[in-house]
């Protein structure tokens, strides 16, 4: 596998010096550029070379958060802040990890060895997908092992902060995967997104009852802002009525 392209985007010259020395002792991963505000590195982050970015939280004019939201398409994040309370949003912006400053260096390690799983991950499913196969699959990371998941298999997809389970016919598999990458992956004509926290296979549904749609024994909540879009995909003009 190629080295990961990463960029630093901190206020703090000190704090990007650290992550650059950092940086610089991880074989598999290439700085590419550093910056001390986040619109600096807009540009650099439009032209869609960028692998990881390694993110402070609190900066002038514009968060961290908030440049994540900003951002279409945006690649893999590892926040870096001396602030625990957004942990749990930046987990809903689909982060790597989240790490508090200050960071040894085996604590930085163990976040870069989760993006360096996300691509072998993502290499070998694309490699997976380019195969004659009648059955679509991917693969992912559980139980210490390569897991091979066919989408015919899927019921439907959980976020659980920075984990997945991936509820399927024979077995509900947890990974340390984002909610985004999956979704991602998941051909759109056959899954939908149809919660923040939820991703369903359409094949699998047995009925919708109020907000909720039925997956066999499962409830799985459809959100209000959403539901429009999802009762759409889902009855596809195949609703008969009087």
């Amino acid at each position: 596998m190629n080295p990961v392209n990463c960029i630093i985007i901190d206020d703090e010259p000190i704090a990007r010096k650290g992550l650059r020395e950092y940086i610089n002792d991880v074989d598999f991963l290439q700085l590419s550029g550093e910056f001390g505000h986040p619109i600096k590195a807009a540009s650099v982050l439009n032209e869609g070379h960028v692998q990881l970015i390694f993110l402070d939280i609190q900066m002038p004019k514009i968060s961290g958060l908030e440049l994540m939201k900003t951002l279409h398409n945006a690649p893999p994040v590892i926040f870096i802040t001396a602030f625990p309370e957004h942990a749990l949003e930046s987990y809903d912006l689909n982060a790597l990890d989240y790490l508090l400053k200050p960071v040894s260096f085996e604590r930085f390690f163990r976040a870069a060895l989760k993006a360096k799983e996300y691509y072998e991950i993502r290499q070998s499913n694309a490699e997976g997908t380019g195969q004659k196969e009648e059955r679509p699959y991917f693969f992912i990371k559980a139980d210490n092992k390569l897991v091979k998941i066919f989408f015919d298999e899927i019921i439907f997809v959980e976020a659980l902060q920075n984990y997945v389970s991936i509820h399927t016919t024979n077995k509900k598999y947890i990974s340390y995967l984002t909610f985004k990458s999956i979704q991602e992956y998941l051909p759109e004509d056959k899954f939908i997104k149809c919660h923040k926290s939820y991703i369903i296979s359409a094949a699998r549904i047995s009925g919708i009852e109020g907000n909720d749609i039925l997956m066999g024994d499962e409830h799985i909540p459809i959100s209000r802002s959403s539901r429009d879009d999802v009762m759409e995909k889902l009855l596809k003009g195949k609703y008969l009525k009087r």
